[in-house]
């Protein structure tokens, strides 16, 4: 009988090491592709509880800097949001149009006159 415990607990850890490996493989994937397409330097200023968290995963080995965990975290957080930024980009090119529209309707009252 102890012996059966013994064995299902084992089974039971080697499970949990393996979901644990093929989690961390997975964010290590993320990681690197979201890392691959930075091409643009911002410059940023966070608040003091955020850099402790940047450092945190640092130091766990997960990102070289915290430049590269904060590019990251702001990629998954644009990705999180799709649906907005596609909200957004649809306005924007309703607001070009209408500012498009106001040059054209002032170009033809002011050369009328």
């Amino acid at each position: 009988m102890e012996e059966k415990k013994k064995s299902k607990l084992t089974e039971l850890g080697e499970q949990v090491e393996e979901f644990a490996s093929r989690t961390f493989e997975s964010l290590k994937k993320r990681i690197e592709k979201a890392l691959a397409d930075r091409n643009t330097v911002l410059t940023i200023r966070v608040n003091d509880d955020t850099n402790k968290k940047l450092n945190m995963l640092v130091e766990a080995g997960l990102f070289k800097s915290r430049s590269e965990c904060a590019a990251f975290l702001i990629e998954e957080g644009a990705r999180f949001h799709e649906d907005l930024f596609q909200k957004i980009e649809e306005k924007m090119i309703e607001i070009d149009r209408l500012r498009e529209e106001l040059r054209n309707m002032v170009e033809r009252e002011i050369s009328v006159e």
